[in-house]
């Protein structure tokens, strides 16, 4: 499955005019309900130059931007969701949803406070059968290139609340991580986007944001 989708990005990549041998694109979900689905203008490029360089993948540069119902969702091995607030899919989008993760599609859900009220139920709709769990430590997600024997690191402080990574595993395969509290993506932007962010704190959410990237690729 997973090799299909590979093929797939690696096609649609070769149709695009004067477009550079990359193996594949990564891209961010656009989604409904007036969401800032948009956040984080830096941070995937970010996280595309860090793993070309640390992990030499052959990821394109430039990001793109998927909706939910489009045919194209189907192409990308890995898809980002970030925001603060609403979401909500239509019975097409989340039908659509579940065939790219059923697939061999990996989503990363990025809370960037203020999405967990919104995106729970409507994950529901995906996977009506399935619930998030916590992840433990021992899972191979923290266990990849970086190490992470404490899970997620903490970018952000809001609540108090510990970072938290849960997923959402079909068929004894994770096809969907939910970084809770965390703030990894904002830990992704350019240094200086937030003063408070040390070069540190903003290191090991690369590093993070690279384990799930290989973890996406390297699933079965």
């Amino acid at each position: 499955m997973l090799r299909n989708l590979l093929l797939a990005a690696s096609l649609l990549l070769s149709l695009t005019a004067a477009a550079p041998p990359y193996s594949f694109r990564i891209a961010k979900l656009h989604y409904g309900g007036g969401g800032d689905w948009y956040a984080n203008k830096t941070s995937l490029p970010n996280l595309i130059q860090f793993c070309n360089q640390s992990l030499k993948t052959n990821i394109a540069p430039d990001e793109a931007t998927v909706e939910l119902d489009s045919p194209e969702l189907l192409t990308y091995p890995f898809v980002h969701m970030t925001g603060h607030g609403n979401v909500t899919f239509t019975p097409a989008e989340a039908r659509n949803l579940r065939r790219y993760l059923t697939g061999g599609g990996f989503l990363h859900i990025d809370d960037n406070y203020g999405l967990d009220k919104f995106i729970r139920p409507e994950m529901k709709k995906v996977f009506p059968e399935l619930d998030f769990v916590e992840l433990p430590f021992s899972h191979p997600i923290y266990n990849l290139k970086y190490k992470f024997p404490r899970g997620l690191p903490k970018v952000h402080e809001h609540e108090g609340k510990r970072a938290q990574g849960f997923g959402l595993i079909y068929k004894g395969r994770l096809v969907c991580f939910y970084s809770y509290e965390c703030d990894l993506g904002n830990g992704w932007e350019d240094v200086g986007t937030y003063p408070e962010d040390s070069p540190a704190v903003h290191e090991a959410a690369l590093k993070m944001g690279a384990n799930l990237v290989t973890y996406a690729l390297t699933q079965d």
